[in-house]
């Protein structure tokens, strides 16, 4: 059975640090981008097959990431935003460009988990 590929875009390093030592630890390859600028290569190099990402990073925000992975790239991807709960507008333009799901942070690793695992599900069916 292959490992699920994971792309985990957030600037926070320890957080990252924590919800990619978590995700691999329930059988997930985790490639791990602090910026936007790794996020794009990344995307550009081979797709994952889900996306976790932070919306304020720098050089190309979650939102951005939205957009290109859905209308660039054109790809169907789940996607699962996590941004501080008081960014509401942001939130809300991430839906609306086709994001799956959205955590506030701080992100407890147990609930990541559990979404990553029924968005898989659904994106099978």
């Amino acid at each position: 059975m292959t490992q699920t590929r994971l792309l985990l875009a957030d600037d926070d390093e320890m957080l990252a640090a924590l919800l990619k030592f978590r995700l691999e630890k329930e059988g997930f390859l985790v490639d791990w981008v602090a910026d936007g600028r790794q996020m794009k290569e990344s995307l550009n190099q081979a797709l994952p097959e889900i996306i976790v990402s932070d919306i304020m990073m720098p050089y190309f925000s979650g939102i951005e990431m939205v957009d290109y992975v859905r209308n660039t790239l054109g790809a169907n991807i789940p996607i699962i935003i996590i941004s501080t709960a008081g960014n509401e507008t942001n939130v809300l333009s991430a839906f609306e460009l086709g994001a799956d799901d959205f955590i506030a942070k701080p992100v407890n690793p147990t609930e990541l988990i559990i979404r990553v695992r029924k968005l898989l599900r659904s994106s099978l069916v």
